[in-house]
């Protein structure tokens, strides 16, 4: 798939790739960055469960970025949707219909709050894990997000500074995808 310049015109340069490692590196344009990722490292897509504290290896699709508007639209040609106080996404693996995808609060089953007091969720960037369908209790909540001081690890997802996440935005687009690689 390629991209379309400004002028309308095939943009021919290699399709961008993300790739986050156990140790910490996030490759990107030639680049090494800072990431963290689950608490408990990585494990094979198939051995993810709920609440493992582990990020799942494979190419994941970015779906969208959801962010919130008081932090100010992205800067991204990727499909995006700003987010309100009563957004939250579903990791309850019992609530079928709804595992693993958006919801609004308050919700009876268990959920990941998108509005979050420290910040982190300001850039939420969905990755294409479990979501096509979601099957019960094989991970949600995968997501991109803005890294604690200290790049403490998360639950699973991949996480980069404010201003390396915003680098990452602006360079990617519909289509692309990130790597959690074994090693």
């Amino acid at each position: 798939m390629h991209r379309m310049t400004a002028r309308g015109q095939k943009d021919l340069r290699a399709k961008v790739k993300f790739v986050a490692h156990p140790d910490g590196r996030f490759e990107f344009e030639g680049r090494i960055l800072r990431c963290a990722i689950g608490r408990k490292g990585v494990v094979e897509a198939n051995h993810k469960r709920e609440g493992d504290g582990c990020s799942p290896i494979g190419v994941w699709t970015i779906r969208k970025v959801l962010y919130r508007p008081d932090a100010g639209e992205p800067d991204t040609a990727l499909p995006k949707e700003p987010i309100a106080r009563d957004d939250g996404w579903s990791d309850d693996p019992q609530d079928e219909p709804n595992y693993n995808r958006p919801v609004k609060l308050p919700y009876r089953g268990s959920f990941e709050k998108l509005w979050r007091d420290d910040r982190l969720y300001d850039r939420v960037v969905v990755l294409g894990h479990n979501d096509d369908p979601p099957r019960p209790y094989m991970g949600s909540c995968i997501f991109m997000h803005i890294a604690r001081d200290g790049y403490e690890p998360t639950e699973g997802c991949v996480a980069l500074s404010a201003e390396d996440l915003e680098a990452v935005l602006k360079a990617a687009g519909p289509g692309d995808t990130v790597e959690i690689a074994a090693a």
